[in-house]
């Protein structure tokens, strides 16, 4: 009984959880169609081989701002406002391979589904720390609980941005690219994406570009080392 309350605090974080996932695959699939661009058929095709499979299957989210995502159930996506980028010579084929390959990275590695777990963790953080800051701090002790966890989210999405990108630099490689077009594309993106500000580091939920950049030329000397 004395756990009672931290399970039903648990179980409500991943009643929402699925909830949220169950409402974005809806939203994703009404706003989306199959990406069939012939310009990028062929970055498909060489992702889609070099992990040992048919073409890279992907899908076009229909709105305007520049990203890409990946979906609680594996599905893939580009936004319209990354191929309007391709559209006005902003961006290259190459560039949204690496695109691709970060988000197939976020599948891969299940991003998704262990964002599940960390969401119930973070709000049974949050109501314990709020009760114990409540104790000696009624007044601000809830929003120091709500920084904490937050903090504590940002931490583990910027882990996740890592694996990402080095499932994508390593598939990138393989699939004939090189790292070359990823590291372009981190370099423009704040540029891309008109977000010239930079949040709280250790609030933010991705790591600086100067840092997922340095991440991977690291990877590619510990992979030159090896071949050596």
């Amino acid at each position: 009984m004395k756990l009672l309350p931290l399970i039903l605090i648990v179980a409500y974080a991943v009643a929402m959880w699925l909830f949220s996932a169950w409402r974005l695959r809806q939203q994703l699939t009404q706003n989306s169609t199959p990406l069939n661009d012939p310009r990028l058929a062929s970055a498909l095709d060489r992702l889609g081989r070099a992990m040992g499979l048919g073409p890279v299957r992907a899908h076009v989210y229909e709105i305007a701002p520049v990203n890409g995502l990946a979906a609680p159930d594996g599905r893939v996506f580009l936004t319209r406002g990354f191929l309007d980028q391709l559209d006005a010579g902003k961006v290259t084929e190459a560039e949204l391979a690496s695109v691709i390959a970060h988000e197939l990275g976020h599948v891969t590695h299940g991003h998704a589904r262990r964002r599940m777990m960390d969401f119930a963790g973070q709000n049974l953080v949050r109501t314990v720390l709020a009760t114990t800051f409540g104790r000696f701090i009624p007044i601000i002790g809830p929003w120091l609980a709500m920084l904490v966890a937050s903090a504590l989210a940002a931490r583990l999405s910027r882990e996740d941005e890592y694996e990402a990108d080095a499932f994508a630099a390593a598939l990138m490689v393989k699939s004939g690219f090189g790292t070359a077009p990823q590291k372009a594309l981190l370099a423009r993106l704040g540029q891309l994406t008109g977000s010239s500000g930079r949040p709280v580091a250790w609030l933010a939920s991705h790591p600086p570009i100067e840092r997922r950049i340095a991440a991977i030329e690291a990877l590619e000397r510990r992979w030159q080392q090896q071949q050596a």
